[in-house]
């Protein structure tokens, strides 16, 4: 079964996300370029290195939510499944 990496993006005082992404951990390093860049800027503004993530998960890793962040602008959770 394909492990996948899900990004999802919240506004403020919303429940559903408002950005839902979800890549092929087995592909990480290529669907990145593909990535919106408003979610590439999201995930820089907290640091967050997806090709350092797939390193990371090359070999079986966690599953479950990873990173969950909130600000005043954007809640943003990363999980992998």
């Amino acid at each position: 079964m394909t492990r996948l990496l899900k990004i999802h993006i919240y506004k403020p005082g919303k429940k559903e996300p408002e950005t839902k992404i979800t890549l092929p951990l087995s592909s990480l390093h290529i669907s990145e370029k593909l990535l919106p860049s408003k979610v590439k800027a999201s995930l820089a503004k907290e640091g967050i290195d997806l090709q350092e993530l797939s390193g990371l998960f090359a070999k079986e890793g966690p599953k479950g939510t990873l990173i969950e962040v909130e600000n005043a602008d954007e809640k943003l959770e990363i999980i992998v499944e």
